[in-house]
């Protein structure tokens, strides 16, 4: 039986990137005890040494997840992430015509895992969250979701200025362009109906760019990876096969 492996995306003696696939943690958590499969221990399992978490992809997100070597490291990541020193890519097949370009502003209230203590006030006290945002493609189905007789889509860019949980799904919730496979905040009837059109039932938000100053050296890392083969089979089948998906083109310019 072969041993399951995750994509190496950049590897140096500081650091690890790999590809994340939908449905993977990155780490053990008591919300999910029934899990077996951690990324964490799959990378560490891989390259036979110890690693150590920087940052956080939600288990139905795919894409670009980052891991440091050595405790060094992942103390100069962890506070890049925390300072806004990574630029962060993502994309998403989201509900509606988007609009073409603009930046959500909406503060947002601090979520706390059930087994997570995090002080009296953590979970009253709206943070402050920012995303970039922009139209790539759309198209208009014609299939009745709800009292409507077609259903419109959108593939959007989306860049997090800030890191709060949850940030780009609840953001695109508050624009009323809801992620499509999102069972927490998006709409059951149009996942039920990608999930039984296009076969695929995962959240279609995938993280495909990560750029920052290299935490030893200061050179500049982009890690890039398209988005997972049963992401992009919907995105081929909406005709978006040709869309551009990567890079910085993302973020409107200000």
């Amino acid at each position: 039986m072969s041993r399951e492996t995750l994509p190496e995306l950049y590897r140096d003696e500081h650091l690890i990137a790999v590809h994340k696939p939908s449905g993977l943690l990155v780490h053990r958590s008591m919300i999910d005890r029934h899990e077996t499969r951690f990324a964490m221990q799959i990378v560490r399992d891989q390259i036979g040494r110890r690693v150590y978490p920087v940052h956080r992809l939600d288990k139905g997100t795919s894409g670009v997840l980052m891991f440091a070597l050595d405790q060094d490291t992942a103390r100069l990541l962890t506070a890049a992430f925390e300072t806004r020193a990574v630029e962060k890519d993502y994309l998403a097949v989201v509900r509606g015509w988007l609009p073409d370009a603009g930046t959500v502003d909406h503060p947002l209230t601090r979520l706390v895992d059930a087994y997570e203590f995090a002080g009296d006030a953590a979970a009253t006290d709206a943070q402050d969250a920012i995303t970039d945002y922009r139209r790539l493609a759309s198209v208009e189905l014609p299939v009745a979701v709800d009292r409507y007789p077609s259903s419109r889509y959108s593939l959007a860019a989306l860049s997090p200025l800030t890191g709060r949980r949850h940030q780009l799904r609840r953001h695109l919730k508050h624009l009323s362009h809801p992620i499509i496979g999102d069972a927490t905040y998006g709409k059951g009837r149009h996942n039920r109906m990608f999930a039984e059109r296009f076969g695929v039932s995962r959240m279609l938000l995938a993280c495909t760019g990560l750029r920052l100053a290299h935490p030893h050296t200061g050179s500049q890392l982009d890690l890039t990876c398209p988005p997972a083969a049963d992401m992009q089979s919907v995105i081929d089948a909406l005709g978006w096969a040709e869309s551009d998906w990567n890079g910085a083109t993302f973020a409107p310019q200000r």
